[in-house]
């Protein structure tokens, strides 16, 4: 499995990055809860990892989808920010849209960065030609 569901503040006391790296190792793409631990939240994005907030009611649908045993197959497509259950139905998720592009390009902070280059250059340049003196 991919994809982890869990309970409420998944990845509170976890001790920071090795909580997501673990998830990562054992080859964990998505978590699923109500709510996560702010700083396991931040560290799954920069680990690859999509963490997804849904309703409690959300979570229970798709608990008893996980229960119908190995037949049971969930399919969340970040490019259409949809959950897609063994049945058919399909659940809605929001994200960060910056959050989004970085983990379908693959990006981490630095890559993210390095892609407003021409931005950030045009603008030290003007700073540096408006305000010499800083």
């Amino acid at each position: 499995a991919k994809i982890v569901i869990a309970g409420d503040n998944f990845g509170c006391g976890s001790s920071r990055e090795h909580a997501p790296w673990a998830l990562a190792d054992f080859g964990i793409r998505c978590v699923i809860s109500t709510s996560f631990a702010d700083i396991f939240y931040n560290n799954c994005f920069k680990n690859g990892i999509l963490p997804l907030v849904v309703s409690a009611e959300q979570l229970k649908l798709l608990l008893d989808d996980a229960d119908r045993g190995s037949n049971a197959t969930l399919t969340v497509d970040l490019e259409s920010q949809t959950i897609k259950g063994p049945d058919g139905g399909t659940l809605h998720f929001d994200i960060d849209p910056s959050r989004k592009q970085v983990l379908l390009e693959g990006l981490d902070d630095i890559a993210g960065t390095l892609k407003s280059d021409p931005a950030i250059s045009s603008f030290e340049g003007k700073m540096a030609s408006d305000r010499p003196w800083l």
